[in-house]
């Protein structure tokens, strides 16, 4: 979004410490583009108005000048014909002064603010310690009450702007993000005993408080915002802002009409962003994302979504890939943000996930659709039955799989197969113990209420949290069956990477643990089962990451391949390459590497030394930039 002036709407009120005369130093200094536009001091607005943003949140702590500018933006009308009303005379001024505000409508109390403002002394506004306007009636001969053109062009800017009535500190906190940029025009600190005018609240503005907004500003400044603040050229905005650009503009101190004859010195304070993005706090995600259904799969990160998100709203991505979907949450919170998605993993299981739901943006299967696939309505070819005879499920539900995974091959529309198939494979893992498939029997049978359910009630169960699931981001997602290292995808912004950790502790094979629901989704074409074995499991098609040195030129192939994108690589610190190797390999493609650390604990391995451990390891959040 280009920074312009825009010539049409001015500010609605005469404000102390406007900023009308800085705006050509403001402007000069405002960033080419940015996210969203922040004003939590917003007074008059001059910046604001000045440069139009398409996506703005302003916001002050008066209550009073809040419910003025809702009103412009959603009222305009009502105000202006309650502005026409009023007269030039100190009688009814005092009259009008006299009212609360809070009695009055809104439109009523909108209106009331302008006139007043324009009818006072000096067209100051200032309240007394209960919150009450006390500014003198201003005797002017022929003000301006009522400029319904810049009225109404106000009330243009104003639209699908958030007004916000609120403390800065909480303001800027829920909703500065990396690549936002945030106005500062706090009360300024006083350069003489004379000039500590800061009553545009009953509250008044401290010492503590400058301290308390600078500490802000370097918090800002780490989350990656760019900033640009004011104030007076004090000694105390010197110290606190040192470590930035600070500029001093003479300006024009006072708003009357002699005013040529009082200068003072502004300080602008540029503040750009810091180059390394951190996690300031978990965030709060989409509803839509609780809508995913849970899957017990090896390395999900359900529970690391706050702080994946964290880190990836710090960056201005439109087309973001899951390189490695696994059970597909991280690709769909994604989606669940707005994003264009692509979802790509080697796993035919994961990909038929991310159609079902990522992919997918309108189509349902239908509860009756889902009871006729129970039917037997055509011969199947009895693979799993004969195969799979007496290994993991009853010959009642082998025969019930045998029999959906035949009439689902006929269901004509893909989005349909893919709800489908992926409800018979959740309902197959949910029948497991523990959900994988690496023994036979039900040694690991410790009651859950899922394996008393029949396959059947699964399934059903399944098609409807699916279905609950799939919804309309507006945007176009894709769901890939691919591997990594050769996937097509030229446009992305950001490239999420959870690849199979390498640990010599532990395995890294997926296919593994998940072969027998992986073979529904391929319907064991391509793979050659190895009979001899007691799981009867299918041969393993190698990954580079499972081992040590194939890890690594893996990770240098993804790092070249995906040079132009930003770059977040989930790695637990157990696993290899080491800490210092992932950044070596970054740091090769990109300027800026940050690590961010996560606690967490994780159940890994399968060996006897682990069994009954809660392994509590970190979590690294690589961030290449």
């Amino acid at each position: 979004m280009e920074t312009t002036k825009n010539s049409q709407a001015r500010p609605v009120l005469k404000w102390a410490g406007g900023k009308t005369q800085l705006l050509d130093e403001l402007l000069l200094r405002a960033p080419k583009a940015y996210g969203k536009y922040i004003e939590p001091f917003f007074g008059g607005g001059a910046l604001f108005f000045a440069l139009k943003p398409e996506n703005a949140v302003i916001a002050d702590s008066n209550p009073e000048l809040i419910n003025m500018y809702q009103q412009i933006a959603i009222n305009v009308d009502e105000v202006i014909d309650k502005l026409k009303r009023y007269h030039n005379s100190q009688e009814e001024f005092y009259a009008v002064r006299e009212q609360n505000w809070m009695n009055l409508s809104k439109s009523d109390a909108a209106a009331r603010m302008i006139y007043l403002n324009r009818t006072c002394f000096n067209g100051l506004y200032r309240v007394n310690r209960q919150g009450q306007f006390n500014v003198p009636f201003g005797k002017y001969k022929n003000p301006k009450i009522c400029d319904e053109t810049n009225l109404r062009q106000a009330s243009i800017a104003l639209q699908g702007v958030e007004i916000v009535c609120g403390d800065y500190l909480s303001v800027l906190d829920h909703y500065a993000k990396a690549g936002d940029f945030i106005f500062l025009d706090p009360p300024y600190l006083p350069i003489s005993e004379n000039a500590d005018f800061k009553r545009y609240t009953k509250e008044q503005f401290y010492l503590k408080d400058h301290v308390e907004l600078a500490d802000m500003v370097h918090k800002l400044h780490d989350r990656g915002c760019y900033i640009l603040l004011t104030n007076s050229n004090h000694p105390l905005v010197h110290e606190l802002y040192a470590p930035y650009k600070i500029d001093i503009v003479s300006t024009k101190r006072h708003i009357s009409c002699h005013g040529d004859t009082r200068k003072g010195e502004d300080a602008i304070v540029t503040i750009p962003p810091s180059k390394a993005p951190r996690i300031s706090s978990k965030v709060n995600l989409p509803k839509q994302v609780s809508l995913y259904p849970p899957t017990r799969f090896m390395g999900s990160k359900r529970k690391l979504l706050s702080e994946i998100w964290s880190v990836a709203s710090q960056f201005q991505s439109k087309k973001i890939i899951d390189l490695f979907s696994g059970s597909g949450i991280v690709g769909y919170m994604f989606k669940a943000q707005g994003k264009a998605v692509v979802s790509n993993d080697y796993m035919a299981m994961s990909s038929v996930f991310a159609k079902a739901m990522i992919e997918n943006s309108h189509t349902v299967l239908l509860e009756d659709e889902a009871q006729n696939l129970l039917l037997k309505q055509r011969e199947s070819d009895h693979f799993v039955s004969k195969t799979f005879n007496g290994l993991y499920y009853s010959d009642k539900e082998n025969d019930l799989i045998d029999t959906l995974r035949t009439n689902i091959l006929f269901l004509k529309n893909e989005y349909k197969r893919a709800i489908a198939l992926s409800a018979l494979i959740r309902a197959c893992m949910k029948k497991r113990p523990r959900g994988i498939f690496t023994y036979t029997g039900n040694r690991y049978n410790d009651g859950r209420m899922d394996l008393q359910k029949t396959l059947e009630q699964q399934f059903l169960e399944a098609v409807n949290v699916i279905n609950c699931a799939i919804f309309d981001n507006g945007q176009t997602n894709q769901s890939v069956w691919g591997d990594a290292l050769s996937l097509e995808v030229n446009d992305a912004d950001l490239v999420y990477i959870d690849p199979p950790y390498y640990t010599p502790l532990s395995d890294n094979e997926y296919v593994r643990r998940y072969h027998f629901v992986e073979g529904l989704a391929r319907n064991w074409e391509g793979v050659e089962i190895q009979q001899h074995t007691q799981t009867k499991k299918f041969r393993s098609y190698p990954t580079p990451f499972s081992t040590k040195d194939g890890a690594a030129a893996a990770f240098n192939s993804i790092f070249n391949r995906y040079a132009n994108c930003v770059l977040i690589v989930s790695y637990s610190s157990n696993s290899l390459p080491s800490q210092q190797d992932m950044i070596a390999l970054m740091s090769k493609y990109k300027k800026h590497v940050e690590v961010v650390p996560i606690d967490y604990t994780y159940s890994f391995g399968n060996q006897s030394v682990v069994k009954s451990s809660r392994n509590k390891v970190q979590e690294y959040l690589f961030v290449g930039f």
